[in-house]
């Protein structure tokens, strides 16, 4: 069997000891072994040492924190600290998170386990830990000046609790929280059921991943934590696309997808090729008359949304927010729209004075996606990611699942891009094209026929009285 630290070794993770600080009664042994990731990438599940089995999760771009037993009791060291984080090739970011990454570890427990879990506080001011959607004592809920102290600076705080219900959960802080969450504290936690239930199924892979966002202006590394809608950066852990992991799996999979949102809108979530059910909330799994099938759910602020769906079609599938702004990177805003303008005349002009000027949006921002145009440094192009067929135009919260025959089970290495077979990829059409049919009548509603003006008259009716009338 792996040690902790034998297997933290292998994913290249450096394991160390941190002193002791201020901490409650309950736990007067030396704190738990501090283990940290920098890395960005998927790790795959971790097996636990020993007691009960489960089936653990795979965290995109992310990782599960371990944990050692002492006297029946299942102990966890978090660390909230400044990190920096890769959002994706080419761009990092100074965030604040926990044992080195935004965000923090994946916990995984079982139903029934007393948990403690070591908090120190690395940051430059006081923070706290909420457990979302936990039953617990009040006094262990982690709302700052309401159930605890603050966690003053190089101070360790423990919260231990049993874990009541199965189901999917976050952690985030409850002091100072517009700061700390847009800097990037959070983080998930999956507490598996005890034993068979009846609303949870057992399933051959199953993901977790939180939406996040930040406002990083182009050339800087600190998100801009007093923005309340207009983010520029739409991320999945922490991680832009082309950054984002893909989701492999093996045709015939059952396959699972906890998706908890801590951003400041709502996201619909959308998978191709695939129909799904939504089986669990954060308040627990959803009663089997209430699951129909769905392409795309919305997961709004402060959720999370499980779904479930039966990996049965190759390929290559595309998931992502289905909001066209949030599958883009570094977006400006207040850019004008320049389709159907005609910059010819003014480019000569303009290109005399800035050789590098580029017309942008004339024909659309498709060009954009091919283009490789100067841009700050740190920073990432609007669209981006190549695929085996060209730019991928994507950027934000965007990945793809894919689904292989001759995936291992228990194999979560990207298999390359699927070669579809042949006759089964939409190509160009050579022959000929007939004329579209127009209608002449004008009442029709079609456009007008080619050639033929039809004038139009728009009739202005003042209200009579004033607006009063209305």
């Amino acid at each position: 069997m792996t040690s902790r630290r034998e297997f933290f070794k292998n994913l290249g993770m450096a394991g160390g000891a941190v002193a002791a600080a201020s901490v409650s009664p309950v736990a007067m042994a030396a704190l738990p072994e501090l283990i940290s990731m920098e890395k960005p990438d998927t790790a795959p599940p971790w097996q636990p040492p020993g007691g009960r089995p489960y089936n653990p999760v795979v965290t995109l771009n992310g990782w599960t924190l371990p944990w050692r037993m002492k006297n029946g009791v299942k102990e966890f060291h978090l660390v909230a600290e400044p990190v920096v984080r890769e959002i994706a090739p080419g761009m990092k970011a100074h965030l604040w998170g926990y044992n080195g990454q935004s965000p923090g570890p994946t916990i995984e427990v079982i139903e029934g386990d007393r948990v403690r879990i070591f908090v120190t506080n690395r940051l430059p001011e006081h923070t706290t830990i909420h457990w979302h959607g936990q039953r617990l004592p009040n006094g262990m809920d982690g709302v700052g000046g309401l159930n605890q102290k603050q966690i003053p600076v190089g101070k360790t705080f423990v919260y231990e609790f049993v874990a009541r219900r199965p189901g999917t959960f976050m952690y985030h802080p409850h002091a100072d929280e517009m700061t700390q969450m847009a800097m990037g504290m959070m983080g998930f936690w999956v507490t598996h059921p005890k034993n068979s239930h009846p609303l949870i199924d057992t399933v051959d892979r199953d993901f977790c991943f939180l939406l996040n966002a930040f406002d990083i202006d182009p050339g800087s590394y600190t998100p801009k934590v007093n923005t309340m809608l207009d983010f520029n950066l739409w991320t999945w852990n922490s991680r832009a696309f082309p950054g984002i992991d893909s989701f492999n799996v093996r045709k015939g999979d059952r396959v699972r997808m906890r998706i908890g949102n801590l951003t400041m809108t709502n996201h619909p979530i959308h998978l191709h090729g695939h129909e799904f059910v939504v089986s669990g909330t954060d308040g627990g799994p959803t009663p089997v008359g209430s699951r129909w099938p769905e392409v795309t759910t919305d997961v709004a602020v402060g959720q999370m949304r499980q779904i479930e769906f039966l990996a049965d079609e190759e390929g290559d599938w595309a998931i992502h927010c289905h909001k066209s702004h949030h599958t883009m990177n570094a977006m400006g805003h207040d850019v004008p729209t320049m389709i159907g303008v005609d910059h010819r005349g003014v480019v000569k002009q303009i290109t005399d004075l800035i050789p590098d000027y580029m017309v942008m949006g004339e024909r659309g921002m498709a060009d954009m996606g091919e283009m490789e145009m100067p841009i700050p440094d740190n920073t990432l192009p609007m669209m981006t990611g190549q695929g085996p067929y060209g730019a991928v135009e994507m950027g934000g919260m965007f990945s793809v699942l894919k689904v292989r025959r001759d995936q291992k089970p228990g194999d979560y290495k990207d298999p390359g891009w699927y070669k579809q077979p042949k006759g089964t990829q939409a190509y160009e059409w050579t022959g000929p094209v007939g004329d579209i049919a127009r209608s002449n009548h004008p009442g029709s509603g079609a456009m007008p026929a080619r050639g033929r003006v039809v004038e139009q008259e728009v009739q202005v009716r003042k209200p009579v009285g004033g607006h009063g009338q209305h």
